[in-house]
């Protein structure tokens, strides 16, 4: 009876001192989370200046989204005009196949990474409604500036020249040699064609927005210190609570 007594005695301690442990853990969490949730002033500067600049990025870059895309259609349209109303022979080959190679460049305005209104207008519709919805919109700001700052750096690697001097070499040698010209006006023909528009593709993709990698970089200077990538990052908390016949852990993300 008394071996039964002082199991029973070491087994309800310890219960006791792990009840008490979680207890102590569950109050040090839930402390710990709810001072995390404090949009101060620090997290509405830095919010600030991401909404400033993911705002001004995306303005510049439908500028140049639409400045391009203009450009290209009217490149289209003056070059087929010229091209179905000219009795020059050689003149209509040029106007066609400079107005092939415009929808080209207006087909990939359509596939351009810079295409991105969709996230611009998801970011904005985010809630603001407490605390902790704004520093969640604070992390999907960083993010989002993070995310188009990447996407500028990588739209001026070398690969992305690769495809459009190949497009423009093979109008230069259609030009070249595809229209039954002599080799001296093919050659010349076709190194104007490839010559003006490897200046116009070169123009394009050296243009591009450039604001979205600069103001992350000036962000992360001001704001964001070490190996820190994110100014917050929401926390587990986890309840203990009643139950009937027993206690549970609850855990909240």
């Amino acid at each position: 009876m008394g071996t039964k007594l002082k199991k029973y005695s070491t087994r309800n301690l310890t219960f006791t001192s792990v009840l008490l442990l979680l207890l102590i853990l569950g109050l040090s969490v839930n402390r710990v989370s709810g001072q995390a949730v404090k949009f101060d002033s620090v997290a509405s500067a830095k919010f600030q200046f991401l909404e400033q600049s993911i705002k001004q990025d995306h303005q510049h870059t439908l500028r140049w989204w639409y400045g391009w895309l203009g450009a290209y259609s009217a490149g289209t349209i003056g070059q087929g005009v010229v091209c179905f109303t000219s009795n020059d022979l050689s003149l209509q080959q040029d106007m066609a196949l400079g107005a092939a190679t415009t929808i080209l460049g207006v087909a990939g305005q359509f596939i351009s990474p810079f295409f991105f209104n969709k996230e611009y207008d998801g970011f904005n519709n985010l809630p603001e409604n407490s605390d902790e919805d704004k520093l969640q919109k604070l992390v999907a700001a960083e993010k989002l500036l993070n995310r188009w700052s990447e996407r500028e750096r990588m739209a001026l690697t070398w690969q992305n020249h690769i495809l459009p001097t190949a497009v423009n070499l093979a109008g230069g040698l259609i030009t070249c040699f595809g229209f039954k010209r002599s080799f001296r006006d093919g050659l010349e023909d076709g190194l104007i064609s490839f010559a003006i528009n490897t200046v116009v593709t070169e123009a394009q993709i050296w243009t591009q927005p450039t604001l979205a990698k600069r103001n992350y970089k000036k962000y992360c200077q001001r704001y964001l210190t070490g190996n820190e990538t994110y100014s917050y990052v929401p926390e587990v908390a986890w309840y203990i609570e009643a139950l009937p016949g027993g206690i549970g852990i609850k855990i909240k993300f």
